[in-house]
């Protein structure tokens, strides 16, 4: 009996630490913990992410981008410097133009690989000017734009796709918008590397123009101006900027810095004559301006210093639907070969400024055309006011 006794008491403790097994089990399944839900919480939302646009804004957009379009000013620009275009679904009509100018240097570059996409707004600026209903039909992933605030927000509402705002200016010498722009997508369209590479190279070239120019005394340089500029449209010898970026790159002495306005603006003539410079720069795509002014005003023009030595150069401009960076950086280094002979040294012959102005257009649009630029106008050399 007792033995009987003892099996069954031996049974029933088996049982229990079955079912009690089985609990403890159970519970750990029903139960999870914060890390567990922060799991399945990745896994669920694993098809979407947030970033941060260059408005603030917190923007919903597929972890994987698969098709983009481009509306605004710069936004087609910094895709094309991303090597990113084979992901357009469709293009402004504006960026179709450029089949034979280079004023735009991403546009000619890309023109045959442009003209065959759909059209999916006018361009022009940064208001508000797509075709809602030709983007829909495209359904792209993201729109990548450079439209102010309001247009944004109506293309997204009109969309109702997410909306991404790049925005960077021509003021000083390629500035932390263009950075900052060009990080942000390099993160969105997964060309990180890629925006790195650019970057980089910027960086460097800013180093270089520094080096070069950064311990030549002020006493020792050549007061400078530039006129003719381009700015929202082509401007006459008024046409100036303080805060010039291909300037600030060489530490020049610019004349217009000594006024209160920031980036481009008229001056009076009057404070020209004051200044005086020693060596002007003008756009040769902006002569024809300044020749009419010539023909109407010929003395102010030879008073000035600059004009009476022969001192008078081209600048191209490097705006065109916003900043053309290839063309400020050859602009500052061409304007360094003119007022520091000796520090570039190395560039002054065309042959060298030639090989300069190719080796950065193929680093960001994988294609030198230097000599179809100066073929279309945008060239570098002495000028000679009213001819």
């Amino acid at each position: 009996m007792r033995g009987e006794d003892e099996m069954k008491k031996l049974a029933i403790m088996l049982l229990s630490l079955i079912m009690m097994v089985s609990f403890v089990a159970c519970g750990s399944q029903s139960t999870p913990t914060g890390k567990d839900l922060e799991n399945t919480e990745k896994q669920e939302n694993a098809e979407t992410r947030v970033i941060v646009d260059a408005y603030g804004r917190e923007v919903e957009i597929p972890t994987k981008i698969d098709s983009i379009i481009c509306t605004g000013s710069g936004a087609l620009r910094m895709v094309s410097y991303l090597e990113a275009t084979d992901l357009l679904a469709g293009i402004e009509e504006t960026d179709t133009e450029y089949e034979t100018s280079t004023k735009r240097d991403y546009a000619y570059v890309y023109h045959d690989k442009f003209k065959d996409l759909p059209a999916i707004g006018k361009g022009g600026g940064t208001t508000y000017t797509a075709y809602a209903e030709e983007i829909i039909k495209l359904s792209p992933d993201i729109i990548v734009t450079s439209y102010q605030e309001e247009a944004l927000e109506q293309l997204a509402n009109e969309t109702g796709i997410p909306v991404v705002s790049v925005r960077y200016t021509s003021t000083g010498f390629i500035n932390e918008s263009f950075y900052s722009g060009m990080e942000m997508l390099g993160d969105v369209l997964d060309k990180n590397e890629r925006a790195e590479e650019v970057l980089s190279y910027i960086d460097s070239s800013k180093e270089d123009l520094n080096n070069r120019t950064k311990d030549i005394t002020d006493e020792t340089k050549p007061k400078v101006y530039t006129g003719a500029v381009t700015f929202s449209g082509a401007h006459g010898f008024s046409g100036t900027y303080s805060n010039f970026g291909p300037f600030m790159a060489i530490n020049a002495l610019n004349v217009a810095d000594e006024m209160e306005q920031e980036g481009s603006f008229e001056v009076d003539l009057e404070k020209v004559t004051v200044w005086d410079p020693d060596i002007i720069f003008l756009d040769p795509g902006n002569m024809n301006l300044v020749n009419e002014e010539y023909k109407t005003n010929p003395d102010f023009f030879k008073s000035l210093t600059a004009v009476k030595n022969g001192e008078v150069y081209t600048m191209p401009s490097f705006n065109n639907y916003s900043t053309n960076i290839t063309y400020c950086l050859m602009d500052s280094y061409y304007a360094g070969t003119v007022l520091y002979p000796e520090e570039f040294s190395d560039m002054n012959s065309d042959m060298n400024m030639k090989g300069k102005g190719n080796e950065i257009l193929e680093k960001f649009l994988g294609k030198g055309y230097f000599d179809e630029m100066e073929k279309d106008g945008l060239y570098f050399g002495k000028i000679t006011i009213g001819e």
